[in-house]
């Protein structure tokens, strides 16, 4: 079956860096397009970024550009989110999906 599993959140200080994995399985992951969504607490769904089959062509919510990366490693099976500058409004709960899957999600704190 369909399984995305994120990992690497965890409590950062402002300013600082966090990469997010999220680790595919149960499909072929390079045919899909892939997604990171985030959940603030007590907020609602917000789009995060978005990338291409290849890998080639990504997009970015403008409240991230700049300071987020995303990535895939079609081989490993796993997308990434490079995450710098981090921001407390950063802080949330981050989710991989291909829009009709996701996963459970990875919780990231920024906070000094």
């Amino acid at each position: 079956q369909v399984q995305l599993v994120e990992s690497g959140g965890g409590l950062v200080q402002p300013g600082g860096s966090l990469r997010l994995s999220c680790a595919a399985s149960g499909f072929t992951f390079s045919s899909y397009w892939m997604n990171w969504v985030r959940q603030a607490p007590g907020k609602g769904l917000e789009w995060v970024s978005t990338i291409n089959s290849g890998g080639g062509t990504t997009y970015y919510a403008d409240s991230v550009k700049g300071r987020f990366t995303i990535s895939r490693d079609n081989a490993k099976n796993t997308l990434y989110l490079q995450m710098n500058s981090l921001k407390p409004e950063d802080t949330a709960v981050y989710y991989c999906t291909r829009w009709d899957r996701w996963g459970k999600g990875t919780l990231v704190t920024v906070s000094s």
